[in-house]
């Protein structure tokens, strides 16, 4: 009876515990399937992170708190592109305040997000898709209080949805591929909480709830929130919530999706082969950079067979496609047979040189393996250097240069870190660029005083080759070719046997065997014209490949993002379950093209051509009489089809292609008129370049340069200097202030002046036409000074280089004028007119004299009329273009480009100018030296007069000039004659001081090109004219040649030097800075001033050794000689060693107290590269050889 009764008393308690048990089993069920249902909706339907079919993720938060901050590892590895956060209270000890300790923010305020410019720009500015965008959605600084729930919506309501709206916009993500997670940390329970506008906003953008998913952790939040929802917007938001997870187990089923790989650390090397755990932030505050840890890939479980089969068809290739071919029973990855070169020999011979940042190149032709060859470097050294990959060329190279020297320093806190890095950069343009980079990164080092006994930052320079002629591999330069080796051959045939194993379509890898082939044109021609069969351009898909075909012809590496190809095609990406394979799309195209990822403004996905022969056989086939597609066509289409420039991903990348195609012209042995592209066109279909180029003006309504572009096919082209002048004030009123819009008004003008006098052909030119043509002449003129002065402006203010052009043109028009005045009358081109005209545009004659003494000035009455309209414009034509000539030679002789080298534009300038200085000497230096020499009864105010043209004929009257001699091949004899006049003009009874300086020069000059001349001064006695010259008041503009000739003659060798005179030498050093800014202040910018001379051991003359006399040692081609010296290689060769004189000093500040022969004299001097200071204290003892440039003594090859 007891124990019944103890039943029925406990008959409540076990009802309450079965009630217990039976919910927790219920909740144990849902929450299995809530863990399910977050799985699924989190990542598109794939269950894996890695896969997911989400490409980005956007989080809109509340308030969290202390209990929450344990459970925030899933959103560290979401790694959102935004945070839209609504706590006030975050940045201080909220959620963004904990969620910088383990990733990397930027703070945003919603007004940053308002459009003012270009849509990329801003997304740029902000670093979207680099960088996490925290957006304080209310306040969180001093000046913008929070506001309550009822105020937000008017307060800040408005910019909330500016920021909404733009992050929804195609052109900044991509359509249907990413997800906007609420996170609800605390309670929504406001119907005007800023939340539940946020949300309405989304679902309006979004147009549904597809991509949206809602997380909070108790059922109360959710049915609040849900309520909320459906009456402010009409919908149940039941099934896209997740409620009966807590945020721990919300954090351990996101986390629980990531592959081992993604979940594993990640190690750099550290020296000694130890490693050193790279933190997730650290490696994300790196954005500009792909950083190779040395566990790359290690418990991945990417798709293999996807990956492979996306490089075998023509893919980029990726660090799996190395990791792959590790594993056990895999073929290893093609050695291509300068890999060992570059790995063992090359790597290790820069690693022993002692600058900061060092260089190698490796060019190649498109689609040869250049790329995949400069990663399977990268591959086999990242456990011996820290190695990272460039994303984007474009970036601010201060920010990659401050970021490749935090991996550098990472955990080092020594000033001498163990492992340098080996940054690759690939499909650079412009090899000024890549030494401008090299530059930053060597001045970032020096900033952090990183010590540089070695080299710290190797860059290994991935550039395609302009040229296809297959040059020896250096230490300096390796080419690949499209011509594989035997051995290379005999490899790409063992991998075809493997992959003929593993893959069902190998068959369709044409990138692959296009290279198993040996690159055999008609391999590539055959898969053309057989992919291509029944090509129909009526065909969407067939239109899009056109267009891809194009761009990847004339634009190497160009692509089509996948939203933009979606949007042509009308394909409708869905979020859930997978999108559609966009290669998939091109129908039996889809052979020819490949998936990759572009880093431009922003990140994303895009499609290629396979390869570039692929392409331009492609095209060649669409353009046979088969398909008779013309270029002109599918550029028309191109530029008309708004469509492909909607507000799509990728959108500014194409226009810039597009651009490219249309403005980039190359220059070789002569300057192309216009782009290969246009070129091409003009050659297939005559006429049909000018719909091309309308059609581009208003697809580039408000772009300067296409208004240029038009302007110049109108007077290139066309001849209607009307139309080209219409053009050119647009381009003009587009870019008021730049030096080359301005310079495109000039070549209207002087182009027109140019045709006019072509198309006179009436015997002497009349009146009427010598009117037109020098007021044509006298208008071009202005016009190229105004491109002078902006400029100069341009330079001054480091906008840019300067702008060359508009000396030129002015000389140009210099040339055509005395071409006009040689037809007429006047000055017929008999000798005693040729010497009047010489002697009126010299301005030494005036023309009413020249009027009195002609004996037919009756006849010529209207001549003389018109050109005294003109006189002050031809009294000073000869010096406004002997003005032009110097200052081009003293800009082109003193500063040399950052590269080193001369671009092909350049050298086409540079022969120009020689054919319109010979035109001018023609008229103003005619004098024979021979019969000069000859002469002895001419009077000697004659002779001299003639002296001095000989040498102005040899730009021997400018110290410029002089010394040009010594690169540009002048002879022995003629360098002989020059020497024998100056030493004539000197002899005269009045000298001026820059000719007694010239002489010096030319006496220095021909002692390196023919040391043995009897016609050179004693040493001796050149000292003793320097001192004489030092002595008397020097004109301004003769301070920088004097100051410089007179610091390399002075610097003192030995003890028997003059005291006095090297006691003067600090002061003029500090001259020479002074007047090298003044001289060249407005056209240094971008530019350095090159070194001339190098202290040499012996006496004398043979003190100097001069650039060209270094070549000879070294033998090298004009670009690895450059990189030798930007490097510091040139300084190990041996023959260099022994003609040099090395020197020592102390460090000082950034500079160095050079030692002297004479006790007490200390001379400063700046390093070459700065770096090569760094971690040196002050006072420490360094050596070092000197050079001499315009701006002062430089110390080269620091130890």
């Amino acid at each position: 009876m007891e124990e019944y009764n103890q039943f029925v008393a406990g008959k409540a308690q076990r009802a309450q515990l079965r009630k217990e048990a039976e919910e927790k089993h219920l909740n144990v069920i849902k929450r299995s399937t809530q863990g399910s249902r977050l799985s699924e909706m989190i990542t598109g339907g794939s269950l894996s992170l890695d896969k997911s079919h989400f490409e980005r993720y956007i989080i809109v938060t509340n308030k969290s708190h202390q209990i929450h901050f344990e459970s925030l590892g899933f959103l560290v590895e979401l790694n959102p592109i935004a945070v839209l956060d609504f706590d006030p209270e975050s940045a201080e000890d909220g959620l963004q305040f904990h969620f910088k300790k383990l990733s990397t923010v930027n703070d945003h305020l919603p007004a940053q997000y308002k459009i003012t410019e270009g849509v990329e720009d801003i997304a740029n500015k902000l670093k979207l898709t680099r960088i996490t965008s925290w957006v304080f959605c209310n306040g969180r600084i001093p000046k913008e209080e929070p506001s309550d729930i009822d105020e937000w919506l008017m307060d800040k309501g408005s910019s909330i949805r500016d920021v909404i709206s733009f992050l929804c916009r195609k052109d900044v993500l991509p359509n249907k591929r990413f997800l906007v997670i609420f996170l609800l940390w605390s309670t929504v329970s406001e119907k005007m909480d800023p939340l539940v506008e946020t949300f309405s906003t989304f679902y309006q953008e979004l147009k549904g709830t597809e991509q949206i998913l809602c997380i909070c952790d108790n059922e109360n939040a959710f049915t609040s929130w849900k309520n909320l929802v459906d009456a402010r917007c009409n919908i149940n938001i039941a099934r896209k919530c997740i409620h009966e997870l807590s945020f721990p187990e919300v954090n351990g089923t996101v986390l629980s999706l990531l592959s081992k790989n993604r979940r594993s650390s990640r190690f750099l090397p550290c020296g000694g082969g130890s490693n050193v755990l790279l933190e997730k932030k650290v490696e994300r505050d790196l954005n500009t950079l792909e950083v190779l840890c040395v566990n790359q890939c290690e418990g991945g479980n990417e798709d293999k067979i996807m990956i492979e089969e996306n490089f075998y068809k023509g893919g980029p290739v990726s660090w799996w496609n190395f990791y792959f071919s590790e594993q056990p029973g895999s073929i290893p990855f093609i050695k291509r047979d300068k890999f060992d070169f570059i790995v063992n020999t090359v790597i290790p011979d820069l690693c022993s040189l002692g600058k900061a940042c060092v260089l190698f190149n490796l060019m190649h032709l498109p689609g040869c393996g250049g790329t995949t060859l400069a990663m399977h470097t990268l591959w086999a050294l990242r456990d011996r250097f820290r190695c990272a990959v460039l994303r984007d060329r474009n970036a601010d190279f201060a920010e990659v240069a401050d970021q490749v020297v935090k991996l550098l320093m990472y955990v080092h806190e020594e000033q001498l870190p163990q492992v340098p890095v080996l940054l690759m950069i690939d499909d650079f343009d412009d090899k000024d660029k890549v030494f401008d980079l090299q530059q930053a990164i060597d001045e970032e080092c020096a900033k952090k005083n990183i010590q540089s006994k070695s080299a710290q930052v190797i860059l290994l320079n991935c550039m395609m080759s302009e040229s296809s002629e297959q040059t020896e591999h250096t230490e300096e330069s390796v080419f690949i070719g499209n011509n594989l080796s035997e051995k290379e051959q005999k490899l790409f045939e063992e991998k075809l046997v493997a992959i003929e194993k593993e893959h069902k379509n190998a068959d369709t890898f044409y990138g692959f065997m296009i290279m198993k082939k040996n690159f055999k044109p008609e391999y590539v021609q055959g898969v053309a014209r057989k992919t291509l069969k029944s090509f129909n351009m009526n065909e969407k898909h067939a239109q899009l490949l056109a267009v891809l075909v194009l761009l990847n012809v004339y634009c190497k590496g160009s692509s089509l993002s996948i939203s933009l190809c979606e949007e042509f095609l009308g394909l409708q990406p869905k979020p859930i379950c997978g999108t559609i394979k966009v290669e998939d799309s091109f129908g039996k195209f889809s052979t020819l093209v490949a998936s990759c990822t572009v880093e431009g403004k922003v990140v994303f996905k895009a499609v290629k051509m396979i390869h570039s022969s692929i392409a331009r056989h492609c095209l060649q086939e669409l353009t046979t009489t088969t398909y008779n597609v013309t270029k002109a066509e599918i550029m028309d289409l191109l530029l008309t089809t708004d469509t492909l420039y909607e507000s799509t991903q990728g959108k500014d990348n194409l226009l810039k292609d597009v651009h490219q195609i249309l403005v980039k012209r190359y220059y070789s042995v002569d300057e192309s008129q216009f782009s290969p592209l246009i070129q091409d066109i003009v050659s297939e279909s005559p006429g049909l370049e000018e719909m091309v180029l309308q059609n581009a003006s208003k697809r580039f309504e408000k772009d300067a340069v296409v208004s240029q572009l038009l302007a110049r096919y109108y007077y290139l082209k066309k001849k209607d200097f009307f139309e080209a002048e219409a053009w050119a004030s647009r381009a003009r009123a587009l870019s008021k202030d730049s030096s080359y819009f301005a310079d495109t008004s000039a070549q209207v003008v002087k182009h027109g002046l140019k045709n006019a006098i072509a198309n006179y052909k009436e015997g002497p030119i009349s009146p009427e036409k010598l009117e037109i043509f020098l007021k044509m002449a006298q208008s071009a003129t202005d016009a190229f000074k105004e491109t002078q002065s902006l400029a100069k402006k341009e330079s001054s203010q480091r906008v840019r280089s300067f702008n060359t052009a508009g000396c030129l043109g002015e000389i140009q028009v210099g040339v055509l004028v005395i071409e006009v005045l040689a037809n007429t009358p006047v000055f017929a081109f008999d000798n005693v007119r040729h010497d009047l005209m010489s002697t009126v545009l010299s301005g030494d004659v005036k023309l009413e004299d020249v009027e009195k003494s002609d004996k037919r000035h009756n006849k010529h009455t209207q001549y003389y009329k018109i050109l005294k309209q003109f006189k002050d414009f031809l009294y000073s034509l000869k010096y406004r273009m002997k003005e032009n000539f110097d200052f081009l030679d003293n800009f082109s002789v003193n500063l040399g480009s950052r590269s080193g080298m001369k671009d092909s534009r350049e050298q086409v300038a540079q022969r120009e100018l020689f054919r319109c200085f010979r035109k001018y000497a023609e008229l103003f230096c005619k004098m024979d030296s021979a019969a000069l020499l000859r002469n002895k009864a001419m009077s000697s105010m004659l002779k001299l007069h003639e002296e001095r043209q000989y040498l102005e004929k040899n730009k021997a009257d400018t110290f410029s000039g002089i010394l040009n001699c010594l690169s540009n091949g002048t002879p022995h004899d003629i360098m002989e004659r020059i020497a024998k006049l100056s030493h004539s003009v000197c002899a005269s009874d009045r000298p001026t001081v820059k000719e007694r300086i010239n002489l010096i020069y030319i006496n220095v000059v021909l002692s390196c090109i023919k040391p043995a001349s009897r016609l050179i001064l004693p040493y001796k006695m050149l000292i003793d004219l320097l001192c004489q010259v030092l002595r008397e008041q020097i004109p301004l503009s003769e301070n920088l040649p004097l100051h410089f000739i007179a610091v390399v003659l002075f610097w003192p060798q030995h003890r028997s030097a003059e005291v006095l005179l090297c006691n003067n030498l600090g002061r003029l050093i500090s001259q020479i800075r002074t007047s090298y800014h003044m001289v060249m202040k407005e056209v240094f910018n971008g530019k350095r001033p090159i070194v001339h001379f190098i202290l040499g051991k012996k006496q004398g003359y043979e003190r100097l050794v001069h650039l060209g006399e270094i070549r000879r040692y070294v033998r090298a081609g004009e670009e690895d000689f450059t990189l030798m010296w930007e490097n510091g290689k040139i300084w190990q060769e041996k023959q260099v060693k022994e003609r040099l004189c090395r020197l020592t000093g102390q460090v000082r500040d950034k500079r160095i107290l050079a030692d002297t022969c004479i006790p007490g004299l200390k001379l400063e001097i700046t390093p070459m590269f700065q770096s090569q200071l760094s971690g040196h204290a002050q006072e420490t003892e360094v050596s070092f050889f000197i050079g001499f440039s315009m701006k002062g003594p430089v110390a080269l090859d620091i130890k």
